[in-house]
């Protein structure tokens, strides 16, 4: 399912526009990057957790030239699922 198929169907479920639901939708994605920019990470009860992440330098292989490579520290994003997502996915 992509954006614009989740848009069409709150707009359907909720009896909205799916203009409005992709600005509510569009400003919810702002906020959640937002957050996580700040190195804040955010809780959705029922759903899962969103955080950011320090990862150490560390060697790699370029997938171009087979060459070792370095690849430096930095931030990366994990979301870690809720119990009920877990249970409702399996």
């Amino acid at each position: 399912m992509n954006k614009a198929e989740i848009i069409t169907a709150i707009a359907d479920e909720l009896m909205l526009t799916k203009r409005s639901v992709e600005e509510i939708i569009n400003l919810f994605c702002d906020t959640v990057i937002e957050t996580l920019a700040k190195g804040e990470e955010v809780k959705l009860t029922g759903f899962g957790t969103f955080q950011t992440r320090e990862r150490k330098e560390r060697r790699g292989v370029s997938p171009q030239t087979g060459a070792e490579i370095v690849i430096p520290s930095g931030r990366t994003i994990v979301f870690k699922p809720s119990k009920l997502l877990k249970e409702k996915v399996q």
